[in-house]
């Protein structure tokens, strides 16, 4: 593989990635308690990835009541902009480039989660009844629960939320991040206000489509007034067909899909955003975007494109070589194989994932996965 598309360089903003290869956001719930703060353990795992080309942090809630899952870190305390702050040292120690990605899951949440355990937020007060929500039930351990009815936000708090997204956005690069995402996927709150199935409000942010992009539009404003278009990238998660582990840990099949993305990803080149990302299924037997959805996404989309679902090299290289994408995110075998970047340029054998050991915990599962020896 040492000529192939995913080893090249390429330009994203203001920097130059080594190679194509990109360590996704990937959940791995184990921040410091209290206080969800990123640890040093962390900052090593982040680390050990640093070869990739471009690197995303997990999903960082941008205040308290943007919790969906226990010991997942924030980006609003000081305390937690400190513990950030190690894990860019680490990576930019091995010439990474690394983003924070800006997370708010809305009413996927639980009143044990929230302040003064009261009711998520959300563009309307409709409760997710296919996700999971999961609590702490005592040190170290906790249980998937369904979602508590969230309480549907007023036009003030709407416009208080986007100040938090830019607020998270200062943080980020108070850290020391090199950019952000915008977590706009996989039935969270931006994800929330652009479908039908969780916004049936009647005011500027509900009902027609471009009222339900009004979040996602006001969101990416205000982040890039902060960050600069340049270093800013947003997760998008379309869906063209509905099974159960879609609507699960995906998200949202929209009567349009096709239309309802585009337009999306429109408002994105408005505002001239670094890059996009895609995140698709990647379990056995999960469907492949439609090729025509891809082929308009790169016609209405100028910046960088990134891919991420059951990716595997060969197939990473076609999307690449087709002119689709820019760049390819692999997510399991990226925590399986720090050193994913070099088993790839050389046909190593991967490890294998031990999934038991993806959520909670400590070293297991986070920082013992070996280097190939060869």
């Amino acid at each position: 593989m040492k000529n192939t598309a995913l080893l090249a360089p390429v330009k994203l903003g203001p920097y130059t990635l080594k190679n194509r290869i990109v360590l996704p956001p990937l959940t791995r719930q184990r921040a410091g308690q209290p206080g969800d703060v990123p640890t040093e353990l962390m900052a090593l795992y982040y680390r050990q990835r640093a070869s990739a080309g471009f690197m995303v942090t997990e999903g960082t809630q941008i205040e308290p009541r943007g919790q969906g899952y226990a010991w997942t870190p924030g980006i609003y305390s000081p305390a937690q902009i400190d513990g950030w702050s190690k894990v860019t040292e680490a990576v930019h120690a091995e010439g990474g480039v690394i983003f924070a990605q800006l997370w708010h899951v809305g009413r996927v949440s639980h009143t044990a989660l929230q302040p003064d355990g009261a009711a998520p937020v959300a563009p309307s007060a409709i409760a997710a009844d296919k996700a999971k929500a999961f609590i702490e039930t005592g040190p170290g351990a906790g249980t998937l629960v369904a979602p508590s009815t969230p309480k549907a936000l007023s036009v003030d708090e709407i416009g208080e939320l986007v100040a938090l997204y830019a607020q998270a956005a200062r943080n980020a690069l108070a850290a020391g991040f090199d950019g952000v995402e915008i977590h706009a996927a996989n039935g969270y709150l931006v994800n929330q206000f652009i479908s039908t199935h969780a916004n049936t409000r009647t005011d500027a942010y509900g009902g027609s489509l471009r009222n339900r992009l009004r979040f996602l539009r006001e969101v990416v404003q205000a982040v890039a007034g902060v960050v600069g278009p340049e270093r800013l990238g947003v997760r998008f998660t379309p869906l063209f067909t509905s099974t159960e582990e879609d609507r699960v840990y995906i998200g949202f099949v929209e009567d349009d899909p096709h239309e309802t993305y585009i337009e999306a990803v429109k408002v994105l080149e408005q505002v001239g955003v670094a890059y996009l990302s895609i995140a698709e299924a990647d379990w056995d037997n999960a469907p492949d975007l439609p090729e025509d959805f891809r082929r308009a996404v790169r016609h209405a989309y100028s910046g960088r494109i990134m891919y991420a679902g059951r990716y595997t090299a060969e197939r990473g290289n076609r999307l690449l070589d087709a002119g689709l994408a820019d760049l390819i995110a692999f997510g399991r075998p990226f925590i399986a194989n720090p050193d994913l970047p070099a088993r790839l340029a050389n046909g190593w054998p991967l490890n294998p994932l031990n999934a038991a050991t993806l959520y909670g915990g400590a070293e297991q599962g986070l920082t013992d996965y070996p280097a190939y020896a060869n």
